[in-house]
């Protein structure tokens, strides 16, 4: 099963952890971003650039993803669709989203968004610390894990 990457909010740090995975254990990853992003010489990792403009990447993510796939993104509304599709969906810190908790996700965005748009100001996300990579990668490493062992019962 691919993974697939909403690439333009993706933490460098975070691409370079993909990348050493996806090399060590050969699993197909694939970053969608409005712009080009540079990808190392791999016959696992490649990018598709699409067309400038709003959820246009997210869009095509969805259009691609099958149930068992991996989506790696921040993006709530783009999860709660790759979820509803059957694809799992983790974001950069770690976080799995999972039918369970994407409506709760879903609705404290919405709740924080109306907040904003009433002029309150609630900051923003604190800054990756080394934690967070920690959490990600190891989230990640579990789910190569997984898909090798249905690979190879």
């Amino acid at each position: 099963m691919p993974i697939w990457v909403d690439a333009d909010a993706c933490p460098g740090v975070i691409k370079e952890i993909l990348f050493r995975a996806a090399e060590r254990a050969q699993i197909p990853t694939i970053l969608v971003a409005n712009q080009y992003i540079a990808t190392p010489a791999s016959k696992v990792i490649s990018m598709v650039q699409v067309g400038s403009g709003f959820d246009v990447a997210d869009n095509e993510i969805v259009k691609r993803v099958v149930a068992g796939d991996l989506v790696i993104t921040s993006d709530i509304p783009l999860a709660a669709e790759v979820v509803e599709k059957g694809a799992q969906a983790l974001s950069h810190r770690g976080e799995a989203y999972t039918k369970e908790t994407i409506r709760q996700r879903l609705s404290m965005r919405d709740f924080m968004e109306n907040l904003r748009n009433s002029g309150v100001q609630t900051g923003g996300q604190a800054a990756m610390n080394h934690t967070d990579r920690q959490t990600f990668a190891n989230k990640l490493d579990r789910w190569i894990t997984k898909q090798n062992k249905q690979a190879n019962p």
